[in-house]
């Protein structure tokens, strides 16, 4: 029965000037259960300040936030809740899946640096296929780079040789970046198909 709970919980939370860590986290839970979103995120705060489950107390003010669509601050807060519970399995979750969407996202906007820096804070999680999925659109992404280099390049090997040899070396270099992030996604993830698909594709083009 959320409604009551929240309802004793934050009374008892008034009269005793929110010291009860444990009681402001759970009447957190019940706020957020109650859909009082910016209550759940007060009472979670506290929880934080005081040092209870401070992994989950992070994990569920982001989802309140989120529920509030306040989505620059529950980025932030999974950045911060990171630092302290780097393995907490829902923030790794949520944090890996939001930071691969915004990437695939500004991929298709045409917006090719935007993603690689969503896909980057995707590598350091522990989190197996998020992480083979961020170094999977990595390769693919400086692959597609230095084709298009390539490709721009491409009415200069005639005219001018020693520009068309500049932009070529800039091209391998996107290349070699492919291989090195499709490389350890084959590490993590030999079963992967996508990356066993794009692997030769790469070294073809660096002969």
């Amino acid at each position: 029965n959320y409604p009551v709970a929240y309802a004793k919980f934050s009374e008892y939370l008034k009269q005793t000037n929110n010291q009860d860590s444990a009681t402001a986290y759970y009447c957190g839970i019940a706020a957020d259960e109650v859909k009082k979103y910016a209550e759940a995120v007060t009472f979670f705060d506290i929880a934080i300040q005081k040092k209870f489950n401070i992994g989950n107390a992070y994990a569920r003010k982001a989802l309140a936030l989120d529920a509030q669509k306040k989505t620059a601050e529950y980025v932030a807060t999974l950045e911060e809740g990171l630092k302290v519970d780097p393995k907490n399995k829902t923030m790794v979750k949520n944090y890996g899946l939001h930071y691969l969407k915004a990437g695939l996202a500004a991929q298709k906007a045409g917006k090719a640096e935007e993603a690689e820096d969503c896909f980057k804070k995707v590598i350091p999680l522990d989190h197996k296929q998020y992480k083979t999925n961020a170094l999977y659109s990595l390769g693919v992404l400086c692959y597609n780079d230095g084709a298009n280099i390539l490709k721009k390049a491409a009415p200069l090997a005639n005219s001018d040789a020693d520009k068309y040899a500049a932009e070529k070396e800039k091209a391998d270099g996107r290349f070699k970046e492919a291989l090195d992030y499709l490389e350890e996604a084959a590490k993590i993830s030999p079963e992967n198909e996508n990356v066993k698909k794009m692997l030769p594709q790469v070294k073809a083009v660096m002969k």
